[in-house]
């Protein structure tokens, strides 16, 4: 899955800052294509690159397009942003189960993920460009988010489950293979029983809180040697007690 081939495309601009953020957030999540729809701004003026910070090499590579047809010729699927529901609207995703099913077709060529102006969003005739919809649940009160702030959550949520269909955890460490895991625990298990801690007759039962506990975390290869090395710790310690234990009878003989 190349995030390269993620595209991001605003339809009519009218604000610089909100460039240069989405820029900025394009940095922040691994992506770098930038195309801009009849911008109603200079994208390359002082607020723009201020908020783009040390994203300004997006901006600067920008695609100045003529229309939303031209912005997405060369992708094989876009992705339309949208706050409003109606008779074209339908079959909404949110942004997270919206990047579950863009982050397979990145692998087959170059996708777009298009936003609107920042106030009337994408217009019917847009709408009917894009395969897919996607809306940012927010609430009643103020349900309209700032077009760079919208860019963000998605991005996010597409560079989350990215890192998680790679075997990643949210903080972007490479989690241990299974094997190495399931090792761990069948370890775990011979040494608690053999110091008692679990009974023999159901030594699962206390095991699954410990999968659980340790499902959360996400260990890494690096963790799950460390846990091994107190296991053998552990292991040592025990079977000097006996051995200690036995010398005791022995000299009681």
């Amino acid at each position: 899955m190349n995030l390269q081939n993620l595209c991001i495309v605003l339809v009519e601009p009218q604000g610089a800052r909100n460039i240069g953020s989405t820029a900025r957030a394009m940095a922040n999540f691994g992506m770098s294509d930038l195309r801009l729809v009849q911008p109603q701004t200079d994208h390359l003026q002082d607020e723009a690159r201020q908020m783009a910070v040390k994203a300004g090499g997006i901006l600067e590579e920008a695609r100045i397009c003529s229309g939303l047809a031209e912005a997405i010729a060369d992708c094989h699927c876009s992705c339309g942003t949208t706050r409003r529901l109606g008779k074209y609207r339908v079959d909404i995703l949110n942004p997270d189960a919206a990047a579950l099913k863009l982050l397979p077709l990145l692998e087959k060529g170059r996708v777009a993920l298009v936003f609107g102006r920042e106030d009337k969003g994408l217009k019917t005739e847009e709408i009917d460009l894009c395969q897919r919809l996607i809306t940012i649940p927010t609430d009643d009160g103020l349900p309209s988010m700032n077009l760079a702030q919208s860019v963000a959550v998605c991005l996010y949520e597409i560079h989350q489950q990215h890192g998680r269909l790679r075997g990643k955890t949210a903080g972007g460490k490479k989690l241990a293979p299974l094997p190495e895991v399931e090792a761990l625990f069948e370890h775990m298990r011979q040494t608690f029983l053999a110091i008692d801690y679990l009974n023999p007759q159901n030594p699962e039962h206390i095991l699954r809180t410990y999968r659980r506990l340790l499902g959360r975390a996400g260990l890494d290869a690096r963790e799950v040697r460390a846990l091994r090395g107190l296991l053998s710790s552990i292991d040592w310690v025990d079977s000097e007690r006996r051995r200690l234990e036995g010398e005791e009878a022995d000299g009681a003989d």
